[in-house]
């Protein structure tokens, strides 16, 4: 969230705009958004319809659960959800006049992409 924060000023030069999707209930996402003082909106994808729609939310494994729970981070409270599901990263970029958005999933990994690298147009 950091680095598309970072991003924003660049992606708004270009006469776009940014909004981060997350299955966090409305509340979780406005304290995300003000934690971390993001100058962009955090929509609230409830029990993850959104990702499902775009084929891109899986169910946690037992184990990862377990990392989860750990950590103290209970995705059934704060997603609001009994399903340990999440979405893979993936950023769309959608024109205004286009009928389909140009999509580019990003795979999990152990880095977070950058925004530079995550759109098909140059943000330098």
């Amino acid at each position: 969230m950091q680095a598309l924060q970072e991003a924003l000023p660049d992606i708004v030069a270009r006469g776009a705009s940014l909004v981060a999707i997350s299955p966090q209930t409305a509340p979780n996402s406005r304290k995300s958004q003000r934690d971390n003082k993001l100058g962009f909106p955090i929509l609230s994808d409830v029990k993850s319809e959104v990702a499902n729609a775009f084929g891109i939310r899986f169910a946690l494994p037992p184990d990862l659960i377990a990392v989860y729970a750990g950590f103290g981070n209970d995705l059934t409270v704060v997603n609001d959800d009994p399903a340990w599901v999440l979405p893979m990263p993936a950023r769309y970029v959608i024109a205004p006049t286009a009928s389909s958005p140009i999509r580019k999933s990003i795979p999990i990994t152990r880095s977070v992409p950058i925004p530079a690298n995550c759109c098909p147009c140059s943000i330098a």
